[in-house]
């Protein structure tokens, strides 16, 4: 088996929620020796039982430290010095507190690249307020684009803010100051703010609303569901479809499928006029069949069209067992590591029960026997 693209890349990992550790996990699947920092475990047994369900752990080394114990943090900073990569995701300020800020670090390892990871960013006057996934991208005008004239703005949990602005934007920036680095020697800090990484992926939307083909108006443009062309719709079975009939040819076949190339309501695609009219239409055309059905007639063709799976649903699809887009290992099924690499693809780790490494980690920093006895436990 090839190794992975980041071989010999190797990255410290600060435990936390969500985003950093996704990014941790898919530097780990594309080769990069990560070892996460655990905090210690009162109970082995429940940590062991739960550890399966903790994907975003897979394939990295797991050490439990106390990182109030200055001992464990001259061990942690020992490690640091080895590394490539730092990954965090406390608010501003405690890993300073810590004694592990990145003025520490960056002069004990000046090629080190300091990955940041919160949800307002370093500075700013938000900077030290908690948050979650849709307060970040409802500052951005991201979750306002999820809404229409007909429901309120929504998106699904996370996807957007942690893991497209946080997640994308911190792999995307510590590759860019890995690249950086291996050409001058000098690391940097990597302050990826899930504020500002939503509003960098929402630029395609920016230039739709700079366009005017969306406005401050729900549901006055074709992507933000104004158009019966770009929706969702209610099967008779109870479940759903997608449509998103943009260009001219697809949206021609969507109508002619439909049966509706005598209906004047869909004579002009962009007749905004006609929309709701039409949307009413094509509600009560596609709520008379099950969704099988509307995939036995439209999958695989040219309407922009897909059934809306949940996640059992999706698991069983084709389309995602011939790409292997999800697997299943010790009854856990998870995402595959992505995109595909021809000659250095990704693989997906085991995960460890946190503190497993503890012992092989410490043991190879140098570390005086009466404080390795002490942090190993």
């Amino acid at each position: 088996m090839s190794k992975g693209a980041l071989d010999g890349i190797k990255v410290v990992e600060i435990a936390g929620i969500g985003p950093g550790p996704c990014a941790g996990m898919m530097l780990a699947d594309m080769g990069a020796e990560v070892t996460v920092i655990d905090r210690l475990v009162s109970d082995p047994e429940t940590a062991a039982a739960f550890a399966k369900y903790t994907i975003f752990n897979r394939g990295k080394k797991s050490v439990a430290l106390n990182l109030k114990d200055p001992d464990a943090v001259d061990a942690l900073l020992k490690l640091i010095d080895t590394a490539d990569v730092l990954i965090e995701g406390f608010r501003p300020g405690v890993m300073e507190r810590l004694g592990l800020g990145p003025e520490v670090c960056c002069e004990r390892n000046p090629k080190l690249v300091y990955g940041r990871m919160t949800g307002w960013g370093q500075t700013g006057p938000l900077s030290h307020a908690a948050g979650h996934d849709p307060n970040y991208i409802a500052l951005t005008g991201a979750l306002w684009a999820g809404g229409s004239h007909e429901h309120r703005p929504t998106a699904p949990l996370t996807l957007i803010g942690d893991l497209g602005g946080g997640t994308m934007m911190l792999v995307f920036g510590v590759l860019s100051a890995i690249i950086h680095a291996q050409k001058t020697g000098e690391g940097q800090v990597v302050d990826a703010a899930i504020t500002d990484g939503a509003a960098y992926i929402s630029t395609l939307l920016w230039g739709m609303h700079n366009s005017g083909q969306m406005t401050d108006v729900p549901g006055s443009g074709w992507a933000d569901f104004g158009s019966p062309w770009h929706d969702t719709y209610l099967c008779s079975d109870g479940e759903y479809v997608t449509v998103c009939a943009l260009e001219p040819q697809f949206y021609a076949l969507l109508i002619d499928g439909l049966n509706l190339n005598d209906d004047p309501l869909f004579a002009n695609q962009w007749d905004k006029e006609q929309w709701q009219v039409g949307k009413e239409k094509f509600r009560s055309i596609f709520a008379a069949k099950t969704r099988q059905e509307w995939c036995e007639e439209f999958e695989g063709t040219d309407v922009c069209f897909a059934p809306v799976l949940n996640f059992s649903e999706a698991l069983e699809h084709p389309h995602n067992v011939a790409r292997e887009t999800f697997f299943t290992r010790d009854g856990i099924a998870q995402p595959s590591p992505a995109p595909k690499l021809s000659a250095t693809p990704g693989a997906a780790g085991t995960v460890p029960t946190p503190g497993t490494h503890t012992a092989e980690v410490l043991e190879a920093l140098d570390l005086d026997s009466e404080t390795l006895k002490k942090l190993v436990g």
